[in-house]
């Protein structure tokens, strides 16, 4: 049975972390978002983005490379020569003690809007998975909403990768307000935190040929989607779309 650990009331909803035997688990509002008991395809988003940029991703099996040719480090964001990447939002750490762990990625920015979220990675018993991630010099914790961070008018960041894992993807959204990133609006304001020829991953907990048409009309190329295999039932997906240059 399910150990409830923290219970918070926030602006969005409650939050709850419950520890399930030796893992950790996230519900919103009474649904199940995520937990500790796998995270390949969390590792995915990130890896596959890198790819897409024409890197190598250390879980390759290198050390990790930046893309060929590299970038303009004083207008990316990046660290050097290696591209930037937000991530969107922190849930377990899987993405971001991933990102952190590959010195291919330069600036790591991570938005997360939920508090409690914040807490157990902080002072809680999420800290002993992104405790390393989180003091790495390259990242930069960002306490917003994720969906008012890409409208806003005000930003002028700008990365080579948004990695986005919010809610459960683009057709089951259960926070209002999420779906909204993921609409042609939404997905325009996510091409604006883009640089020229930068590449948007959206992690779903099952595949929408609908998002990817909704990608390709808001001006995305080389749209596809990339599985995590599962031995039963719908596999977790990655959707990529690049910013044309």
């Amino acid at each position: 049975m399910p150990v409830t650990l923290d219970r918070r009331e926030g602006p969005y909803g409650e939050v709850v972390l419950r520890r399930r035997d030796d893992h950790f688990e996230i519900i919103a509002n009474g649904t199940f978002l995520m937990d500790t008991s796998d995270g390949r395809s969390e590792r995915l988003l990130v890896d596959a983005a890198l790819r897409a940029l024409g890197g190598t991703p250390a879980a390759d099996g290198a050390a990790g490379g930046t893309p060929d040719g590299g970038r303009d480090p004083g207008s990316t964001g990046g660290t050097g020569d290696r591209p930037s990447v937000l991530i969107g939002g922190l849930g377990v750490g899987f993405s971001l003690a991933h990102a952190a762990a590959d010195p291919a990625w330069g600036r790591i920015a991570v938005v997360e809007r939920e508090q409690a979220i914040v807490d157990w990675h902080r002072e809680g018993p999420l800290r002993a998975l992104s405790a390393a991630a989180l003091a790495d010099p390259r990242t930069v914790l960002l306490h917003t909403d994720l969906v008012a961070y890409v409208r806003d008018p005000e930003v002028t960041d700008a990365y080579d990768a948004l990695c986005l894992d919010i809610d459960n993807g683009p057709d089951w959204t259960v926070t209002e307000g999420n779906d909204g990133l993921y609409s042609p609006s939404g997905l325009a304001a996510c091409a604006r935190r883009l640089r020229p020829g930068g590449v948007l991953a959206v992690w779903s907990a099952r595949p929408s040929a609908d998002f990817e048409t909704s990608l390709r009309n808001a001006g995305f190329s080389g749209v596809r989607t990339e599985e995590v295999a599962v031995a039963r039932g719908v596999p977790d997906v990655v959707h990529l779309g690049v910013r044309p240059a």
